[in-house]
């Protein structure tokens, strides 16, 4: 699991020139490039990579040309964003949505790559599910998680998005692996397969592969430490001179009020 940083966040290593280009430049404004961006998403779709500047562009183009717009880029946009957490991609992404109304209907969806103005618009459908998901991550709430995401009601979503998305359990589990590294040092397995919905052999590969050890007699797995989950007392010295205080205390005098003689 790659830790996430500022840096990387703003221009991942695998973005290539082409899109650094676009996306640094005016050109991120330029809707003949709005297929290009939608070429890369589904290669982060694919690849298991994620380019969140990237893919704002592409709202933003939606944004400024309503007549791009496709339903099944905005939707594959959140799911890569939603694997973010505790990151505010998301938000973001959801800052760049028109409001759209609830009927989904194909009027006005306009005729982006992809999109089928005879069919009706699914992200209305799907994005109270979807915002629900990212609420549940940000809570770190991940029984609740799997639980609504494996129901019925996020069926469509299922089948028909994240299905494509390579690796997009694994990414939610990295999001409840950042969790419990910041907040335990040691967890039950039982605990530790509920956030990640992995159990038994799946969960004894899974936590092996991070680097944990777990108690075959107890089910408890230790977690090594890290700057996080670590408990230390911070002592905080100041040594301040005398004359250091000169200037504040003259202009502390400077600017005291005039002591005024009482009145007899």
């Amino acid at each position: 699991m790659a830790t996430i940083t500022a840096a990387n966040w703003a221009a991942p290593p695998t973005r290539p020139p082409l899109i650094e280009t676009l996306v640094s430049g005016v050109d991120r404004y330029n809707p003949s490039n709005v297929g290009i961006l939608e070429d890369y998403l589904y290669h982060q779709i694919r690849s298991q990579e994620y380019d969140c500047l990237a893919n704002l562009a592409i709202l933003k183009l939606y944004q400024f040309n309503p007549d791009l717009y496709n339903p099944d880029v905005v939707i594959n946009i959140l799911i890569k964003a939603l694997t973010s957490a505790p990151f505010p991609d998301f938000s973001l992404c959801i800052s760049l949505l028109d409001e759209r109304p609830p009927s989904g209907s194909g009027s006005g969806s306009g005729s982006g790559a992809g999109a089928n103005p005879d069919e009706p618009d699914p992200l209305p459908q799907l994005l109270p599910v979807l915002s629900t998901l990212h609420a549940l991550l940000q809570q770190c709430r991940f029984p609740r998680f799997w639980a609504l995401y494996r129901s019925d009601e996020v069926e469509a979503l299922r089948d028909n998005y994240t299905v494509e998305c390579v690796g997009f359990e694994d990414a939610v589990r990295d999001v409840a692996v950042r969790a419990v590294k910041a907040a335990f040092t040691s967890i039950s397995s039982e605990r530790l397969g509920s956030y990640l919905d992995l159990s038994g052999a799946d969960l004894t590969a899974y936590v092996e592969k991070l680097g944990w050890s777990i108690d075959a007699s107890t089910g408890v797995v230790s977690i090594p430490p890290n700057p996080d989950n670590q408990i230390e007392s911070t002592v905080v010295q100041e040594n301040i001179q005398l004359p250091q205080l000169v200037k504040v205390i003259t202009h502390a005098a400077q600017t005291s009020l005039p002591v005024v003689p009482a009145v007899n």
